[in-house]
This record gives structure tokens, sequence and C-alpha cells, in this order.
């Protein structure tokens, strides 16, 4: 484990300008004690926290690294982050929490904007071209994708960029032009244009095989992402036989693992994207026992409760907003045995944790995963069981 992370200056000599590592000043094992202590803490009047799972070597962890292109007051083209909470550019070459190809990457694009007569876009004139650089790495399949944004859909020599890349960076499988000419604080547009390899890559996670588009949800820290997804169908008890709801189901991940321990696996999103990618992700992996339906979880859960479907384990993974009320009292009203949910806020998790066991249930379970090392984020999985009335 890391012993170097006390020394934050050193390691990192943008720590204080960026924001994005808040915890970076702090050995790794103290910085796991405040993420138990606090979600202890929260879920104390529901539950007893079993522990927090860190990660045996926390560095370089991030395999979607985005990068925005500028330049500073003397016309230097720089690459970096936005200072939190301004879009003030913060140069950054390397970084603790990104993966070192993806940064190295990045750097050479950088060199290459001059010799091919490429101006970076500037926020304020609305003039250039580069507005920003996605990095995507297959943990597994070592498969990279570079996304280049930018601001109108005319990348000069194209295709002699790309071999100039390549050459110094042959591992990059597809290269792909997004399109994003609003002014908008939105990294991607809608338009793309796929200028090398097949525009997407593939990762495996916990056995399956994952199809990532340059908009796709696809969980930053894979290692830990395994972690995580093998303690929900801990949590889940399955037998081979359940109904099991997969809400929020994004594109999938979740209830294609767990469809192998299930009898049958419902998926619900509303995002059509994501159900599209979430059907084609259950056809590769040929699984049979999964349907996917683009709906409001809520409104889904409210319609089977109606008809009497019966669901034995509902898993959810709600945005850091945490559920509406809306959702949690159909989820109420469908009452399935068992809840797994999945959380990436601990104070919005408190809150529906408060509504649901006033309303039958009652939390089992509770582990902390540090999806984020060197950051204040951590995710929580909770087991819930349904009390007998």
């Amino acid at each position: 484990m890391s012993q170097k992370s006390g020394k934050a200056d050193i390691i990192c000599p943008v720590y204080k300008k960026c924001g994005g590592c808040q915890l970076l000043h702090m050995e790794y094992k103290k910085q796991l004690d405040i993420k138990r202590e606090q979600l202890t803490t929260l879920l104390k009047p529901y539950g007893k926290l079993e522990g927090i799972i860190g990660m045996e070597t926390p560095e370089h962890y991030r395999h979607k690294v985005h990068a925005v292109f500028g330049r500073d007051n003397k016309g230097k083209v720089i690459s970096g982050v936005y200072k939190e909470g301004t879009h003030i550019i913060v140069p950054v070459e390397k970084c603790l929490l990104e993966n070192e190809k993806a940064d190295e990457i990045i750097q050479t694009i950088k060199g290459l904007l001059k010799s091919f007569k490429i101006k970076t876009y500037d926020e304020d004139t609305g003039y250039g071209l580069l507005r920003h650089v996605l990095v995507r790495v297959g943990h597994s399949t070592g498969q990279i994708m570079v996304v280049l944004v930018l601001g109108s859909p005319i990348l000069p020599s194209k295709n002699n960029f790309v071999k100039a890349l390549r050459k110094e960076h042959p591992e990059i499988t597809t290269v792909v032009i997004n399109v994003n000419d609003k002014k908008t604080s939105m990294v991607l547009g809608d338009k793309e244009q796929v200028i090398y390899g097949p525009g997407y890559i593939e990762d495996r996670l916990c056995g399956m095989t994952f199809k990532i588009s340059p908009k796709s949800f696809y969980q930053v820290n894979p290692r830990q992402t395994e972690v995580l997804y093998q303690k929900v169908i801990d949590f889940a008890e399955l037998s081979g036989k359940e109904v099991v709801l997969d809400a929020y189901c994004g594109t999938g991940t979740i209830g294609m693992i767990a469809a192998p321990h299930a009898g049958r696996v419902i998926g619900v999103e509303l995002n059509k994207d994501a159900v599209r990618d979430a059907i084609a992700g259950a056809k590769k992996n040929q699984i049979s026992n999964i349907r996917f339906y683009q709906a409001d979880a809520g409104d889904f859960m409210v319609k089977m409760a109606g008809s009497d479907e019966k669901v034995d384990v509902v898993l959810m993974d709600p945005p850091r907003t945490g559920s509406s009320e809306k959702f949690l009292k159909a989820l109420v009203k469908l009452g399935p045995q068992k809840i797994v949910y999945v959380s990436c806020n601990p104070e919005t998790l408190a809150k529906d944790l408060q509504f649901l066991c006033r309303k039958g249930y009652e939390m089992d379970k509770g582990v902390g995963v540090d999806m984020f090392p060197f950051t204040k984020h951590v995710e929580t999985i909770v087991g819930l069981q349904r009390r007998d009335m």
C-alpha cells in the first residue's frame, strides 16, 4: 500500500489549485479511517457497518481521463482540469489518480497541435478547434479510445494526425471526433465521427464483456468496481430462482452480473441510449434470462405492483441526489423481500434509509467500498430485509 501519499505538495504540484484530491495530504490508511467513521456515524440509527474495503495500490485508478485544452496568458497551449467551481484551466501533465498511459497520450496530442496547425478553443470568443480530449482505457483488455472534442466537425489532415498519434502510441485502438459547437459546460456534443477503429472499446468485468462508447457510463475504477459488484451479489443472497429488478440499471452492468445467479432479471432505465447498450450487452454475453425496459423506475414498479407481479430482490443504484419519494413509495408498494442499495452519497443514503425503515424494512448489512482514493467520495452498499408485518 502506498506510503508516499503523506507529502501532497511533493507528489502533486497543483494539489492546492486543482481541488480534485481533497485527502491527498493524508496517508491512505487514515483516509479509509475517516471514511469508515463517517459511514458508521450516518448509518448507526439503521444498522452496523462491516467496515470499508480499500485498494492495495490506490494510485492511477481512473481509467477514464478528461483533459480540457486552452492557452495560458502568454499564449502557450495548456491541457489539464478546471479549477473546482470555475472555468480556469489548471495545467496538469501527470496525475496520481489517472491512468498513466492516458496522461501520456494527452501530452502527445498537446505536442502535435503546432505541427498540424490546430488551434485550441477559446470559451470567451468561441474561436478555435480543440476543446477537450477524453481517453478511456480498458482495464482488462488494454484497448484504448481517444475522443477529440472539437468546436467544428473538420479536423485538418485527420488521417495524418491519427497516424502521428498512433506512431507514438500504437496501443490506441479507436479514435473518435465528437463535435460540441455549443456554448455549454457539457464536455461532449451530439455529433460523432469515427476516424480510426470501431468507435468503441470493450472491457471485461466479473467475467462479462462490456462495450464502452464515448458516452457510455462505465465506472472509472474497474478494479474496485469488481469488488463492489461482487459485494452486491453477496448481499442479494441469490439462490438461482429469484426475480430480480435492477432499477436505475444504466447499461445493465449489475443486472447482467446478477443474471447467472438469479431466475430472471428485469432492468429498468429512462435513458434510451443506455437501454440500447444494455440489450446489446446481454446479447453479446449470451444472457437469456434478462429483459430491459425504457421507463421511469418508479412508474414501472407501481405498474408491476398493480398487476400483482412479484419481485424478490430490487437492486438500486440511484444518482447522487438519492431516490425521489415517488420512487421509494413505489418500491414499498412493490414490496420485495430484499433490497440492495448501492450509494455514492452517504447523506442521501441515510435519508432514504430513514424512509424505508419506517415503511417495514430493516438494514441487515452495510459495507463501504473506496472507489475514489484521495478524494472525499465513498460508495456504500446496504442490504435491507422486509420485516414480517
